[in-house]
């Protein structure tokens, strides 16, 4: 008997561990899968020409690199903003000038894309900022109005801020400056940084994500290295939430022996749930003393969780990564190290669709059920 009750307390003991961590693992988005056909779902074009208005000159405007893609469900169908590179410029990463595509999907797996791209370096109030580098890995939202909210990469070669851009249909697009310029008098005007998500819901009634309010504003992730914390009123203008020194306030930061050991930074626009905010990430394996499973310098995408009423207080962060570096074109291509490099998530007939950029150089869908 007193075998038997041994045997009933370690039955008892397991039960409640794995019970533990199913319930930890239940705020997760995922599991991930992909498709049995279809990826990549957009790769380069060389046949595709574009008139560049500063260059005054003919671009291939896609010929090189399609990759990080952002995504919305829109008329029913899901749009793909993704970054293309031109054949201009040095060949090495950031030589070239990045320009955003624009594709769409009946079945969120075969597109149809544009001949030109839609949002570029132009001659405008933000051409300084933004050429001859171009626009780069996007990120959108749709605010409870209809309003399409982008936040994007300009880069210049020299430095590179967050960019906000406005759109009613996708394709036509207002510029409203960095993301921080008017931010604490200015203090943040010169400030380097990029990766930007806004904080959605689902709308269950739309059956698509919606920027969300919470405490009466919008909330954005960003950073790359830490990941750090915004708030806006309006969508366009930032403000960073500052620590007790009046820097900005550190929320993710590496992990040795993990995933993002080198360091954390900010993919799709994260998720407020039931369980609270979920954070999607990009994680960075460092050369020595990271992930084993992963190679030096791979890019696998991660999962926290931060409370639903103060967006600053992290509840969980996955141990391991939820998608990582699997297939050929995705452990290699013009970033070597390989990359699943997620930036677009969308609810589309009862499934998470998760975009992501394959080592710098193709686009790819994994899919997972909408819990």
């Amino acid at each position: 008997m007193r075998m038997r009750g041994r045997w009933v307390l370690a039955a008892l003991v397991l039960c409640a561990a794995a019970l533990q961590a199913q319930t930890l693992a239940s705020w997760e988005i995922g599991p991930f899968t992909r498709p049995a056909a279809g990826n990549p779902v957009i790769q380069p074009r060389a046949e595709s020409v574009f008139n560049d208005p500063l260059a005054h000159a003919p671009s291939h405007w896609e010929a090189l690199h399609t990759f990080n893609p952002a995504a919305i469900v829109r008329n029913g169908k899901v749009y793909v903003l993704y970054r293309a590179e031109d054949d201009s410029g040095a060949m090495a990463i950031g030589g070239h000038t990045s320009r955003l595509g624009l594709a769409e999907s009946s079945d969120g797996v075969h597109f149809t894309r544009r001949a030109e791209p839609v949002f570029y370096p132009a001659k405008d109030a933000q051409e300084a900022r933004e050429w001859p580098g171009g626009v780069e890995d996007p990120r959108l939202v749709e605010a409870a109005n209809g309003m399409y909210v982008l936040t994007y990469t300009q880069w210049n070669r020299k430095t590179y801020s967050v960019g906000i851009a406005t759109s009613r249909d996708l394709m036509h697009w207002t510029k409203h400056g960095t993301a921080f310029e008017t931010a604490a008098g200015g203090k943040y005007a010169g400030l380097m940084y990029k990766s930007a998500g806004i904080v959605t819901r689902l709308d269950r009634a739309k059956g698509r994500l919606i920027a969300a309010k919470i405490d009466g504003k919008y909330w954005m992730y960003w950073g790359e290295v830490t990941i750090r914390l915004a708030t806006s009123t309006d969508l366009i203008h930032w403000t960073p939430v500052e620590d007790a020194t009046g820097a900005p306030l550190v929320l993710l930061s590496q992990r040795a022996g993990h995933f993002d050991s080198s360091f954390p930074e900010t993919g799709p626009p994260p998720v407020l749930t039931s369980a609270g905010i979920v954070v999607l990430y990009n994680g960075k394996n460092a050369a020595e003393g990271g992930d084993p499973e992963l190679g030096p310098n791979a890019y696998a995408d991660g999962e926290a969780l931060f409370d639903a009423k103060e967006p600053v207080k992290m509840l969980a962060r996955a141990e391991k990564p939820m998608f990582k570096p699997e297939l050929p074109y995705e452990k290699t291509g013009q970033y070597a190290a390989g990359t699943t490099f997620a930036e677009g998530l969308v609810v589309f007939h009862g499934q998470w669709l998760m975009y992501y950029g394959c080592a710098d150089s193709l686009v790819s869908v994994a899919m997972a059920t909408e819990k």
